[in-house]
């Protein structure tokens, strides 16, 4: 059906211009379809990320404003019972997710980034406000080894720019657990190393960490086995001077720039005035491509809707193969024999509601026939 190999980037004025928005159409000035299809500048299909052949499509959604979908319509193949079709196959991947709770109090987060480090950060926050004197805790459950130091911990720092002064206490896959800091802006970020002990070297996940800011300013680190007993690290304090809001929140960095690492966070506790209620989540310092979870699903003839059975279906980053039986569509009345139109979407179509974004792309959409059958072996 659409294999996606014959869009172009040639000049609309052009006859043999096919670009791949013009053909899949998308949200472009709606105010209740939030999604875009292809790239601003050419190439404008997806070209890296493909399933095979050369180009796949790109199908970005937000839906902060209801759902997002991109609608073909057909010429052919418009008859969808012809030489015993039965299922429609579509192959899709997308980005996991930057932050993700479940179960509930669990905590996934996936990251790239150069480092935590030198005088300019790269690595995924998830933050909430802190006024005054705080704490934050939380058990590091995994750190992917993407790099011996990676970095999964518990961090307060002045502002979201890269070269925030910060407070940060890790676990990392190589080094242990460890304390570090920018101590002002914009200078070159140190640590405890030199005092550090061997057993915080020796530290791996799961374990707990603790990060304490005090009415002076002083900051303290802390591990724990258990999250009950407590041990004080040899760092502590530290002097940081920031103001009286800051951001408190988990960080995670692969220390590996365009891999993406995932660690996972359970039990976070935060004392002091801490708001709001939901975590806020971004990248600091470099583009991370992450994925909100939203249904996805395919829709004939406008209504007739298929959602994929994973409700975390946008979180696969990995191309995965969706196939459909179109027995589903035709329970809701779509005359198989002429379908006009063709859509794939996030959210839910029929009663839109406010949602997250991400991009997934698209691959070779085709209908198949069943497999033959074996003959039965000779008595």
């Amino acid at each position: 059906m659409d294999d996606f190999e014959a869009y172009n980037d040639l000049d609309p004025d052009d006859p043999q211009s096919n670009r791949i928005f013009y053909a899949w159409l998308d949200g472009y000035d709606s105010p209740t379809n939030g999604s875009i299809v292809g790239y601003d500048n050419p190439p404008f299909a997806e070209q890296t990320i493909v399933h095979s052949d050369s180009q796949s499509m790109p199908l970005y959604y937000d839906n902060s404003v209801g759902h997002s979908e991109a609608e073909l319509t057909l010429t052919y193949p418009r008859d969808w019972t012809e030489n015993g079709v039965n299922t429609l196959t579509i192959w899709f991947r997308g980005n996991p997710a930057g932050l993700l709770e479940e179960p509930v109090g669990t905590y996934t987060m996936t990251a790239s980034g150069a480092d935590i480090w030198g005088t300019a950060d790269e690595f995924r926050y998830a933050w909430k406000q802190l006024s005054g004197a705080g704490s934050i805790s939380a058990q590091v459950l995994s750190v992917q080894n993407t790099d011996p130091w990676a970095k999964a911990g518990v961090m307060i720092r002045e502002t979201l720019d890269p070269g925030s002064e910060f407070a940060f206490v890790c676990v990392t896959p190589g080094n242990g657990c460890r304390f570090q800091g920018r101590l002002t802006p914009g200078s070159s970020a140190t640590s405890d190393t030199g005092v550090e002990t061997p057993e915080q070297t020796a530290i791996t996940a799961p374990y707990w960490v603790k990060l304490e800011r005090d009415a002076a300013g002083n900051f303290n680190g802390y591990y724990s086995s258990d999250g009950v007993s407590w041990q004080a690290m040899t760092w502590n304090p530290q002097r940081i001077s920031m103001p009286t809001n800051v951001y408190i929140g988990l960080a995670l960095t692969s220390h590996n720039p365009g891999v993406t690492c995932t660690a996972e966070f359970s039990n976070v506790q935060t004392t002091g005035t801490v708001t709001p209620m939901i975590w806020t989540h971004e990248a600091i310092g470099a583009a991370m491509a992450t994925n909100d979870a939203e249904p996805m699903y395919v829709a004939l003839n406008g209504n007739a809707v298929v959602v994929h059975d994973n409700p975390n279906a946008a979180l696969i980053d990995t191309w995965t193969q969706w196939n459909i039986d179109l027995q589903a569509f035709a329970d809701q009345g779509v005359n198989l024999s002429n379908v006009n139109t063709i859509a794939i979407g996030f959210g839910d179509k029929k009663n839109p509601q406010a949602g997250g974004s991400g991009t997934a792309y698209f691959d070779d959409i085709r209908l198949y026939r069943p497999a033959p059958t074996e003959p039965e072996p000779a008595p």
